[in-house]
């Protein structure tokens, strides 16, 4: 099962929170978290993602890619990537 398919299993909030409908696991979702989780739902690259986080957080190109790589790291840690 890919990534998309894995996140499509959840539900998203305006507010942040995060419901895995597969296991029934809650999440909670900083503004930053929320827009990746939405960028990798409608399928964007990790480069995609770090340039939109780049210029929305007003964050470096470089602090930005490593912020997603780590995020999608700690998604897989919780069996959601």
């Amino acid at each position: 099962m890919s990534t998309r398919d894995k996140l499509a299993t959840l539900v998203v909030d305006d507010e942040g929170f995060l419901f895995d409908t597969a296991t029934g696991s809650g999440y909670v979702a900083n503004p930053t978290a929320l827009a990746l989780v939405r960028g990798l739902q409608a399928g964007l690259s990790h480069a995609a993602l770090a340039e939109e986080l780049s210029s929305t957080f007003d964050v470096a190109p470089a602090d930005a890619a490593a912020d997603v790589a780590e995020f999608a790291a700690r998604l897989k840690s919780l069996h959601l990537a």
